[in-house]
């Protein structure tokens, strides 16, 4: 597979205008204050036999958008005292949070580890339990065209919505510390990771961020009229579908699309970001990645895997996931 995208010296400096709706704060502001005043947050943990000796983990039932109810897992150290530093993690497109023994990296590491189900996936990479009962309307087979036709009925508001108030619910537990909190994912997972940075902070107005941190391997979602164009591949490969066949629905596919776009979402996150990229990856494309972690607005660096696709750096990753989330949240 060879790299198809912008050459990295123009990666670097890749900064394009952003499509923003006007209401895009209000937006949110209005969909997060409907949501817990019709279905306020509410969340039960209860332990279950993984089999693992050293790590504790909860099976976790949360009120997501609608009323709907989300699961997650959280992990942590069986022989840690205190309040732990935390990590939330999203994951990829069409799967779900896996196993009860998946997923305990960070807390093989101290940390207490929410990781979040997807609604309505799950039946991909990782096997999920979430449904989703939410509008959909015309759409290509998959969750990206899903709900297109406004923003109010688009997929993405409402797992966007579920990835905010999973930060809520680890901040609720008692092992959690509340001032050391971290979100991360890739691809899919990238794109609701700055979601929940994001609508975090505009929850929190001008105060302190909730979070400490974010980590956003190859994200999904990001400078999405780009991707369009540039990359055949599912999931984007959906939208070039739907958008085949519907020609006369484009202006208003990409309209709902700025509601969710990373691009936005990142000019709204100040706490310190890592980011990664693989310079082969036809399902994110470079450019769209680099968009989004330039149009970043807090601290942040990037890693280059100049000969990796969107699996990106593997485990090489996994062990940057750890010295960032020990700078900066121990």
């Amino acid at each position: 597979m060879p790299q198809f995208d912008l050459p990295l010296d123009q990666l670097v400096t890749y900064l394009p205008d952003r499509e923003e709706p006007a209401d895009f704060d209000d937006f949110w502001r209005r969909t997060l204050d409907e949501q817990d005043a019709e279905h306020p947050l509410e969340a039960t943990f209860e332990q279950v036999d993984t089999g693992l000796t050293e790590i504790v983990t909860e099976d976790v039932t949360f009120i997501g958008f609608g009323g709907q109810p989300v699961k997650a897992w959280l992990h942590r150290p069986a022989r840690a005292t205190g309040p732990l530093p935390t990590v939330v993690t999203y994951i990829g497109y069409g799967g779900g949070r896996g196993l009860r023994h998946e997923h305990v990296l960070h807390a093989a590491a101290g940390r207490a580890h929410l990781v979040m189900d997807n609604r309505g996936q799950g039946s991909g990479h990782q096997i999920g339990d979430t449904g989703d009962s939410g509008q959909t309307g015309a759409h290509a087979a998959g969750f990206l065209t899903s709900g297109i036709d406004s923003p109010e009925t688009y997929f993405y508001r409402r797992i966007f919505t579920d990835a905010e108030r999973a930060v809520r619910v680890a901040r609720g537990h008692d092992a959690v510390d509340t001032s050391a909190v971290m979100v991360s994912g890739g691809s899919q997972g990238g794109a609701l990771c700055l979601a929940a940075a994001a609508l975090t902070e505009l929850r929190d107005g001008l105060g302190e961020p909730a979070l400490r941190a974010a980590i956003v391997d190859v994200p999904f979602l990001a400078h999405v009229r780009r991707a369009s164009v540039v990359t055949g591949a599912r999931p984007y490969g959906e939208l070039v579908e739907y958008l085949h066949t519907h020609r006369d629905r484009v202006e208003q596919a990409f309209r709902t699309l700025s509601y969710v776009d990373g691009v936005n979402l990142a000019a709204r996150i100040t706490v310190p970001g890592l980011f990664s990229v693989g310079l082969m990856d036809e399902v994110c494309p470079p450019s769209t990645v680099y968009a989004t972690y330039n149009h970043y607005a807090g601290p942040k660096e990037m890693v280059v895997y100049p000969y990796n696709g969107h699996e990106n750096g593997g485990p090489f990753q996994e062990a940057e996931h750890l010295r960032f989330a020990r700078e900066h949240v121990g």
